[in-house]
């Protein structure tokens, strides 16, 4: 069964007028640099401390974020002209808008800011993706220095708000980690999210597993901080998991459709449970057919995401690129090919960009 409706949208087919077009690209210009802008604000720091602030000038801004003035106060420009920032010439004060504030700082799931930081990532190796257009194939992970650790914050902010109230009990089986059981978290990367669940059930035990050593010592380094023993994190390719009926709950967060081999996996994944096992999958919010994402306001950046990330990472290891934009239907399919007969999605609030798939044997 499933929650999951498929809308119909209508492509639009009046064209607009040559004036309208400059004005759209040129709006699209700007709103490009805009997001440049507030991606370096989050990355130094700007933000939160305008947001800490009362007004003031870019010296005092500077000063309190420990930052060059006269880079700050072009940036304070930028950030002026976008409408985020308030500019009062007679004392020369800036101050963050306040109806701005929750969306661009904190360390919660609302903060955009850090959305904005894709952008920035995605134009560092934009050239390298373009030249595959040319030979095909794709790049590897280490081709994006700084995209994991953002993306493990991002999903941080969205797991430390909501793992245990409410992505956990859509899965139905709190009673069951309260009791013990074994749980694995299949592509874990910085293991964030299973430490939480170690540290809130520690009658279950589990483990993480990722093929970046690096994403893994973060995890064991946050383990051992919060004293857990029951919870351990092993380096392995996930399409080699060859686990049989271990584990009574697999999980995986945003870690399938980037995979070389996702069929592959998630066969690993049925494999892996037991027979009264769930496998609670996250992944992205969007429909397999292009045009039922018409309406879908963020489409444009999960195809962008997808064509310089997630489907290059999987073709560069000579993967099947599967793509940001599998959609539900696509995802649905291949979990009943693995061996899944009842699958049900969820949507939750405060995280939109991502469906919750509910699956077991």
């Amino acid at each position: 069964m499933t929650t999951t409706e498929t809308r119909e949208h209508t492509a639009p087919t009046t064209d607009l007028d040559p004036d309208a077009v400059v004005d759209r690209l040129l709006r699209i210009l700007d709103d490009g640099a805009v997001c440049i802008l507030t991606s370096i604000g989050h990355e130094v720091g700007l933000l939160d401390t305008l947001a800490a602030l009362p007004p003031a000038t870019s010296v005092q801004v500077a000063d309190a974020a420990g930052l060059d003035e006269r880079y700050v106060r072009e940036w304070l420009g930028g950030m002026v002209t976008a409408g985020f920032v308030d500019w009062s010439p007679g004392d020369r004060t800036y101050a963050l808008r306040p109806d701005h504030v929750p969306f661009l700082t904190g360390p919660g799931a609302d903060n955009l800011a850090r959305q904005a930081r894709y952008i920035a990532l995605m134009g560092q190796v934009a050239s390298l993706v373009a030249e595959k257009f040319r030979t095909g194939g794709g790049l590897s992970y280490d081709d994006y220095p700084g995209f994991h650790a953002l993306m493990a914050a991002e999903s941080a902010a969205v797991n430390d708000a909501s793992l245990l109230d409410t992505i956990i009990p859509l899965a139905g089986v709190t009673d069951r980690l309260e009791s013990g059981i074994a749980v694995a978290d299949i592509g874990c990367g910085s293991g964030h999210a299973i430490n939480l669940l170690a540290r809130a059930y520690p009658a279950s035990t589990f483990v993480g597993y990722d093929f970046s050593a690096e994403a893994l010592a973060s995890g064991r380094a946050e383990a051992a901080a919060w004293g857990l023993d029951n919870v351990r994190f092993e380096e392995l390719d996930v399409a080699r998991l060859d686990a049989e009926a271990a584990y009574d709950l697999v999980l995986t967060f945003d870690a399938i459709h980037d995979q070389a081999r996702p069929a592959t996996v998630l066969a690993n994944v049925r494999r892996a449970l037991r027979p009264d096992g769930t496998y609670l999958m996250v992944d992205i919010n969007a429909q397999s057919n292009l045009e039922d994402n018409l309406d879908l306001p963020w489409a444009s950046f999960l195809y962008a995401v997808s064509t310089v990330h997630c489907m290059s990472v999987s073709l560069g290891q000579g993967g099947a690129g599967l793509g940001t934009v599998w959609g539900v239907q696509t995802a649905e399919r291949m979990l009943r090919e693995a061996g899944f007969s009842d699958v049900v999605v969820h949507d939750v609030e405060a995280d939109p960009f991502n469906a919750y798939f509910v699956a077991r044997p």
